[in-house]
């Protein structure tokens, strides 16, 4: 049996929801673990969830963001059943959220550019996850920039590699790249008053973590 957890997507300056990040767990041991990859869970499964989770947010959010890497993204029968489901959850919209996990097999810009022209006119939006860590390296997704519709830089990346300190220098970076290219950039990982703080001197508007709210079942 699988869900989705839910964590709202802030706009800290209008002190308003705009959407939600869907987090799929399955149910093992009496308890909702993550399970052990995105891949795992069914398609068709994830899309019905999908199209019940958004029914029941509708009037509240303007979109619903899901998370999958870039083998994932490039899986052609899973992009339709997120084509269907943007259809069925209209007026409400669907981010891809790509994470900067490695791929398992060698992919080409032209075919990514393809794969994102797939869901774009399908009314789908895209946003580099993880951005600054993995394999999401500036270097690595430049050339995407202009396909993109925004970016999210983690926070808990940088606690997690030891590189806290570089958080600031980070931040600014990537709020120029999102300015230049015209995207949203939005934060995760905030944890505490001094993460929230630091981003209300940066000016950065959109931003999730446990410090506005934990990610949680919706009943």
């Amino acid at each position: 049996m699988y869900c989705y957890f839910i964590q709202p997507y802030l706009n800290k300056f209008a002190n308003s929801l705009v959407g939600y990040e869907l987090l799929i767990r399955k149910r093992e041991d009496n308890a909702w673990k993550l399970p052990p990859s995105f891949a795992s869970v069914p398609n068709e499964v994830q899309g019905q969830l999908l199209v019940e989770v958004a029914a029941k947010l509708a009037r509240k959010i303007e979109f619903v963001a899901v998370n999958m890497n870039w083998t994932q993204f490039m899986d052609h029968d899973f992009a339709q059943v997120l084509a269907d489901t943007q259809k069925n959850i209209f007026p409400v919209a669907l981010i891809i959220e790509v994470t900067e996990e490695p791929v398992d097999k060698q992919i080409s810009f032209a075919q990514v550019v393809e794969q994102i022209m797939f869901y774009h006119h399908n009314g789908i939006q895209l946003t580099i996850d993880d951005v600054g860590t993995g394999i999401n390296t500036y270097e690595k997704i430049k050339v995407l920039l202009p396909f993109a519709n925004a970016i999210k830089f983690a926070m808990q990346n940088f606690r997690r590699s030891g590189n806290e300190d570089q958080i600031p220098a980070s931040l600014t970076f990537w709020k120029r790249v999102a300015q230049e290219n015209h995207l949203r950039l939005i934060v995760e990982g905030i944890e505490n008053a001094a993460d929230d703080q630091l981003l209300d001197r940066l000016k950065i508007t959109y931003r999730q973590g446990y410090y506005y709210s934990k990610p949680h079942r919706l009943e």
